[in-house]
């Protein structure tokens, strides 16, 4: 009695080709920006040992390292102001930024009159804005929330306004012949089209409401034990305390590395199941 031996299906070339490739691309987009980073601060730790930079130049890695671990009490509370100022600027810019596109879409009169003047404010430098602000306005928090509204408001304002628009025609036909209100076009059909177009607005939005609020910091040069991380910059400035400073700088950039990839997790979340564009990075 002869034993049947299990068939062995064997893989395409091309087909084996593309899963090794796809595999080193999963493996490289983390390893190779971790490689380049390593390389770049054993080269600015290796510039500065070759030259004999002083530490209030251009302090090497090590001494920022241990500068943002002693002084972390003073930086990390700094953060926590910052952060209070760029989550709460971000929170207005939603509601401000999808509710007018919202209402931009239930007409083209309120769109045509009211758009021109969110184009000016993105256009406009907040530096050039904020004195205006600071004249009219005399919370010191409620300024720097504003600058941080007005950064981030009008990529949510956009980008909505373009996926509520981008309905596909032939849906929005047959909800119309179906008797359909303005009510359930726009809940059932313009709102889940536009979710894709308003979290990519929502991903750029948070990495500018964090600008927003430090430039607002430095412009209105607050102070203070309550102050935030745009202080602690030009404070280490004028004491040419240099390690703080680098320290308080790399703080900014991985929350912002941060905000980045949290809004990014959110949007994978919310479309890997639908969307196109979550579900090709899943194969």
């Amino acid at each position: 009695m002869t034993a049947v031996e299990n068939p062995v299906v064997a893989l395409d070339p091309e087909e084996a080709r593309r899963l090794r490739n796809a595999r080193l691309e999963r493996i490289g987009r983390w390893l190779l920006p971790l490689i380049i980073m390593a390389l770049a601060i054993f080269l600015w730790d290796r510039i500065c040992v070759w030259n004999g930079i002083p530490q209030y130049i251009l302090p090497r890695p090590g001494v920022v390292l241990k500068t943002l671990v002693n002084d972390a009490g003073l930086l990390f509370g700094s953060l926590l102001v910052t952060l209070k100022i760029t989550f709460l600027g971000l929170a207005l810019a939603v509601i401000g930024g999808v509710g007018l596109a919202v209402l931009f879409t239930q007409s083209k009169w309120v769109e045509m009159s009211f758009f021109p003047f969110a184009v000016v404010l993105q256009v406009t430098p907040i530096v050039a804005i904020f004195p205006l602000i600071n004249i009219y306005v005399d919370n010191q928090t409620a300024k720097l929330l504003l600058c941080a509204w007005i950064v981030a408001f009008f990529p949510i304002l956009s980008n909505t306004t373009l996926g509520l628009n981008s309905v596909d025609r032939n849906l929005l036909d047959l909800f119309r012949l179906n008797g359909a209100t303005r009510w359930q076009e726009l809940w059932h059909l313009r709102l889940p089209a536009a979710m894709p177009y308003f979290l990519g607005g929502l991903k750029i939005a948070g990495g500018l409401s964090l600008i927003g609020a430090v430039v607002a910091e430095f412009v209105a040069g607050a102070s203070g034990q309550s102050s935030g991380l745009a202080s602690r910059i030009i404070e280490a400035g004028y004491r040419l305390n240099a390690p703080r400073l680098f320290a308080a700088l790399i703080l900014i950039s991985l929350t912002g590395i941060v905000i980045f990839l949290v809004l990014s997790l959110v949007s994978h979340l919310a479309l890997r199941r639908w969307h196109e564009s979550a579900l090709k990075q899943e194969r």
